[in-house]
């Protein structure tokens, strides 16, 4: 580390030189796997140097890198959940109509930014805004499938649009 390095570089590269192997092992407990481990852990540092003004108040370093690695797991199981589902829909295609690899990768990356931008909807609303948007239901046939009435579906598109507007913001 040189000197002309500032106070935010010290402060974390001493929080990764300290805590890294740490936060290293409790991910590859949940995880079983080093690789995942060792990539979530890199990823839960970029988090910290994403924020540096929460670096220099920082009082509990584990405890504050242990929510972010455990946001980040949650993350992970859950793009690891929709591979899967994709993987199986993909299984019962004919295959002439199994997209290339290329077109796999898009799609996956598509999902996942669609389920980080839905993160935080309840899951009716997220659900009438899915079968609006991907199955191009009408609000009469979503009020259907959720037995509410049409003008409660139009309140949970409104908020779920408004939702997405301030998440984009």
């Amino acid at each position: 580390m040189s000197e002309a390095a500032g106070p935010t570089e010290q402060t974390l590269h001493g929080l990764y030189r300290e805590h890294r192997s740490w936060l290293e092992h409790w991910l590859y407990q949940r995880l079983g796997n080093r690789w995942d481990a060792a990539d979530l852990s890199q990823d839960t540092f970029l988090r910290v140097l994403a924020s540096p003004q929460v670096l220099s108040e920082l009082r509990e370093p584990r405890a504050y890198l242990l929510t972010v690695g455990k946001r980040l797991l949650i993350n992970f199981h859950t793009r690891r959940s929709l591979e899967r589902a994709y993987l199986d829909a993909l299984a019962n295609l004919p295959e002439a109509r199994v997209p290339s690899p290329e077109q796999r990768w898009l799609l996956l990356e598509t999902l996942q930014a669609l389920d980080e931008l839905l993160d935080g909807l309840p899951a009716v609303v997220r659900r009438a805004f899915l079968w609006s948007q991907l199955e191009g239901l009408s609000y009469a046939q979503i009020a259907e499938r959720l037995a509410v009435s049409e003008r409660t579906v139009k309140r949970y598109m409104a908020q779920a649009y408004e939702h997405c507007l301030l998440v984009e913001l």
